[in-house]
């Protein structure tokens, strides 16, 4: 088991102390095709430079930039979206509005079709989602960069708020009210959709009703990072894609399902006793309190 949770810092894992990786460090910059060479995570003039964290032996992709890694995700969207023939291209960051003309937010990567005159033809739309953290990172990552060298077998154990990936969060807070929101937009104007996360990610999530790929509307496209023990680095690897519609993932997901109401009511005895027991009236009177009459 690792004994700190830093998987990679500035792209590369912390044992990696070549030449390349401590370029990037001490230059702060970005391996996977940020906006600007330099990494801007959390703020631009202190990024936190973590790409990954561990969760057990696995690394947890934590920033959305680490998914661009070789365009691999537009290459795979784009062949959800068109024929195997088509000239493609991706803009990131564009803005949606919706019939009002309010902003809906940005589409993180636009992947277009376009003839050789450079006229679109057609366009998918890219999420991608990474994982929040609970916890803190920074405080390990800082203490990492004070002294790589040194810091190789870092030990981060009994330390407070080790940070740990955030599944519901991450789908529920994040992930989903861009889908209803967006996505709804995008479905409304007959537009493929693909969202591109991690593996463990998707486990979290409930099983999706599939179908086949040419009744899809929406990709999952889902990733691992595999380490390439000959360059001490992690690839990002395409594991495999999940097709699905718009309407029955979204309701699928968004739909919570009911246990059954015993325990809750068994919950509200337990209470309900408690406070009995303590001499506390309950919190609003009953119907029977005679005050009310």
């Amino acid at each position: 088991m690792p004994t700190h949770p830093l998987a990679e810092v500035f792209g590369f894992p912390t044992d990696n102390l070549s030449p390349s990786a401590e370029r990037y460090r001490t230059n702060r910059l970005c391996p996977y095709n940020n906006r600007v060479p330099s990494c801007t995570k959390d703020k631009a003039n202190d990024p936190l430079g973590v790409c990954s964290i561990f969760d057990g032996e696995q690394p947890v992709i934590t920033c959305p930039v680490r998914f661009r890694q070789d365009w691999l995700i537009a290459e795979d969207a784009a062949h959800f979206f068109f024929p195997s023939e088509t000239r493609w291209t991706s803009l990131s960051e564009v803005r949606l509005t919706d019939r009002n003309g309010r902003s809906a937010g940005n589409i993180d990567v636009v992947i277009v079709a376009h003839d050789q005159n450079g006229k679109v033809l057609d366009f998918g739309t890219l999420e991608v989602q990474a994982v929040y953290i609970s916890g803190n990172v920074r405080l390990p990552f800082a203490e990492y960069m004070t002294n790589r060298q040194k810091n190789v077998a870092l030990d981060w154990r009994g330390e407070q708020y080790w940070p740990r990936p955030d599944y519901l969060s991450s789908s529920r807070k994040r992930l989903m009210p861009q889908l209803i929101y967006k996505g709804g937009i995008l479905s409304g104007w007959g537009k493929k959709q693909a969202v591109a996360v991690q593996s463990t990610f998707f486990a979290t999530l409930p099983d999706l009703p599939e179908v086949p790929p040419e009744e899809s509307e929406l990709a999952w496209l889902l990733y691992d990072l595999e380490l390439d023990s000959a360059q001490n680095r992690y690839q990002l690897v395409h594991s495999r894609t999940v097709h699905t519609t718009f309407d029955a993932a979204v309701r699928r997901i968004t739909t919570a399902e009911a246990g059954p109401v015993a325990s809750f009511v068994e919950q509200l005895q337990e209470k309900l006793d408690q406070q009995l027991e303590n001499g506390n009236p309950p919190d609003a009177p009953t119907l029977a309190d005679p005050n009310l009459t």
